[in-house]
């Protein structure tokens, strides 16, 4: 089967490095510096992949580069105005830079096309109630 692979394009190189599954590890395990490094690499290799670009925003903003996050989120939005998961990144970045309306905004827009998969859940259930508290709607929520 190998010798089909090399013959009609797949990729069977042992030797290959998975640089965007190294990069998610290595955020996972906090090696920010190390994923995004990693990420850049699977980003060079797909050029503008909203998902590798989402995940470099990620490491940004766990490294605290929020500008390179936001304009990183931006750049994935403007290819994908749906994109939840920039939508959801720059609702937190305007939320603890005190834009609560451009927080607003993006949850909303996060909510309007919620992601699916495991951790689905969590996040969207933590917009939910970020959103609920800038409405005012949460008695327990008291914005400085």
């Amino acid at each position: 089967m190998t010798w089909w692979n090399r013959m009609f394009g797949g990729q069977d190189d042992p030797d290959r490095v998975d640089y965007y599954s190294e990069g998610h590890t290595l955020l996972d395990q906090g090696k920010f510096h190390e994923a995004l490094t990693s990420l850049r690499l699977a980003l060079k290799e797909s050029p503008g992949d909203p998902v590798i670009l989402q995940q470099i925003a990620i490491a940004y903003t766990r490294i605290g580069m929020t500008e390179e996050a936001a304009k990183t989120y931006r750049h994935v939005l403007q290819k994908d105005p749906q994109a939840a998961g920039a939508h959801y990144g720059l609702a937190f970045i305007h939320l603890r830079a005190g834009e609560d309306v451009e927080a607003v905004r993006h949850l909303e827009a996060f909510l309007s096309t919620p992601p699916g998969g495991a951790d689905a859940h969590r996040h969207i259930e933590h917009a939910r109630s970020t959103l609920s508290r800038l409405r005012g709607e949460d008695p327990q929520f008291e914005h400085e």
